[in-house]
């Protein structure tokens, strides 16, 4: 049976305070601020085993998973600085930087 009043009081309304900041949060990989849609990435895929989750750009994540096989991307795990090692990666990094964060284009193919 459906509430006539809801559970935190008999007439109460719960206050929205509608002047909050909006917290964007930064791409993982590109440390740009992220647009209108945010993917959670797993660095260390679910298939191995993974549960941690970073917002990044959908075209960031597209460039992982085109230079990365899902066993490279659990070794490097959450260290960001390994995956910007590969030339490929920090090209598109560096390409990307002055980009609207929501930019889009096509990537690569994986190359294996």
């Amino acid at each position: 049976m459906a509430r006539k009043h809801s559970k935190h009081g008999l007439g109460e309304d719960l206050h929205v305070d509608d002047e909050a900041p909006v917290v964007v949060p930064p791409c993982w990989l590109c440390g740009r601020p992220t647009g209108k849609i945010v993917v959670w990435h797993h660095p260390v895929p679910k298939s191995r085993g993974g549960r941690d989750v970073v917002p990044m750009h959908p075209i960031c994540q597209q460039t992982l998973t085109a230079n990365f096989t899902n066993s490279e991307l659990q070794r490097h795990a959450l260290d960001v600085e390994g995956l910007l090692a590969n030339p490929a990666v920090r090209k598109f990094v560096d390409w990307v930087a002055n980009k609207d964060p929501d930019f889009t284009a096509t990537t690569t193919k994986k190359q294996r």
